[in-house]
């Protein structure tokens, strides 16, 4: 993927990891759409920045993704990156018979938003140069935060599409995935102080100092997310997923 002189549209990029990567983006150069819910806190987070511009999408609406897609591939013809980042998270409680709409909400965020706007977006991509889907997964696809579930399962799910994708679309689309550890944002309520993570500035430094490798690593893994990838090949799964279950 190239550092600079690409259209990156950025899913959920009104805050958290999407907004601190959509900026670093901009600054290296780089035309880019966050889109998000929050109309006000999209064109907040764009004042001030020429070429860095707000889309607003409900990536839970498919109606509204392919409605979303014509109508930015028409305004920014140089679409070539898809960043698919937005995502949400919640803590269940599986042990006896319950609500499922969080859980169900959560797949369509998490996996059926990325599903849906790649597909509305590929053939655009496809015909483009230098064109790559970024779809953000997490530490948690590899080893299961136990009190998670639905959400690492989207996350494990994403990263295995990935994986297929990156064989379909090989010589037309660059597939890379972007396994977060645990970082301080507002994804969940007190995460963005919590003592362990890490600091988002940091992440997003790390980050885009893998990004700028050449060529770019099929998964973007900054060291704090490590112990999560590699647990199986190092055979301790059981002893991390033990470390996840106690927090």
């Amino acid at each position: 993927m190239k550092t600079s002189g690409n259209t990156i549209l950025v899913s959920g990029g009104g805050s958290g990891i999407g907004l601190a990567l959509a900026q670093r983006w901009h600054d290296a150069g780089n035309t880019v759409i966050i889109t998000g819910r929050n109309a006000a806190k999209l064109e907040s987070a764009v004042a001030g920045r020429t070429n860095m511009h707000a889309a607003p999408l409900d990536v839970t609406d498919p109606g509204a993704i392919k409605a979303f897609a014509a109508a930015i591939v028409a305004k920014f013809p140089a679409l070539n990156v898809l960043v698919n980042n937005a995502g949400i998270m919640g803590y269940e409680d599986a042990t006896a018979a319950r609500d499922l709409s969080s859980a169900e909400d959560t797949v369509v965020t998490n996996l059926l938003g990325p599903i849906r706007l790649i597909d509305a977006l590929v053939d655009h991509l496809a015909a483009q140069a230098d064109s790559a889907i970024v779809n953000v997964t997490s530490g948690l696809a590899f080893v299961p935060l136990p009190k998670a579930p639905t959400y690492s399962a989207t996350k494990a799910a994403l990263h295995s599409y990935t994986q297929a994708l990156r064989v379909q679309l090989e010589g037309k689309v660059e597939l890379i995935e972007l396994a977060p550890p645990a970082v301080r944002t507002d994804l969940t309520p007190g995460q963005s102080t919590r003592e362990g993570y890490m600091p988002l500035d940091d992440f997003a430094d790390e980050v885009m100092a893998l990004f700028a490798q050449e060529p770019t690593p099929p998964e973007i893994l900054v060291q704090n997310v490590l112990p999560l990838r590699n647990a199986e090949a190092n055979g301790n799964v059981d002893a991390v997923l033990g470390m996840l279950a106690a927090l």
